[in-house]
């Protein structure tokens, strides 16, 4: 049974993006600020973003059968049908998160107006939503995620006339909103999402 744009977006705010969830954001700070200090390469260098072919849908798929992927992006039998609806939707951008050559996480952008009526009311039109997951969990706490994220939101500018991205966090996840801060994203107001509670509705405009 297919699902709907409403029913979307109450399973998408369940989870906040992967790379905060259940990881201390110190240890991606640490090693962010420790990079810049240290300079030359690093781990961080070699994280690219894929497009995702049609042979990483099975790893994609047992990804989100992982237990902690499940807490943080909800069923896999419904977070599969979104991941196949961004996949065959033209105003989405998915791809598959490599470190070193390795395949390590997933992260897709979506037009936000794809996911129904449950959205802010002050959501700017044109404004991509962002979603990331490290599935390796040697990847996490390293800051492989935010650098992910920020990838992410390239793109979308580059590519799209997207007018803004956005995220969502639980403000019981400080963390969380620290490094989307840290990505470059402002607060905007607190929204009462139905899974999450009342929960930060963060935005990054184009520059």
């Amino acid at each position: 049974m297919g699902l709907s744009g409403r029913n979307l977006t109450a399973l998408h705010r369940q989870r906040e993006v992967a790379f905060c969830g259940r990881v201390p954001i110190s240890a991606f700070i640490g090693e962010i600020l420790a990079f810049m200090l240290i300079g030359g390469r690093g781990p961080l260098d070699d994280v690219i973003l894929k497009p995702v072919l049609r042979g990483d849908l099975d790893r994609i798929r047992t990804w989100l059968r992982q237990p902690d992927i499940e807490a943080w992006w909800g069923p896999s039998s419904a977070t599969s049908a979104e991941v196949l609806m961004a996949q065959q939707s033209t105003s989405a951008i998915c791809r598959v998160i490599e470190a070193g050559g390795e395949p390590i996480g997933y992260c897709h952008a979506i037009d936000a107006s794809l996911w129904g009526d449950d959205l802010p009311e002050d959501l700017e039109a044109g404004t991509w939503d962002l979603d990331v997951f490290i599935a390796s969990a040697a990847h996490r706490g390293r800051g492989v995620g935010l650098k992910a994220l920020e990838l992410l939101k390239e793109e979308v500018f580059t590519t799209t006339l997207a007018t803004a991205v956005c995220v969502f966090a639980s403000i019981r996840n400080e963390a969380a909103v620290r490094a989307y801060e840290k990505a470059g994203f402002s607060w905007q107001r607190i929204w009462n999402d139905r899974a999450l509670g009342p929960s930060w509705f963060m935005t990054a405009r184009r520059p």
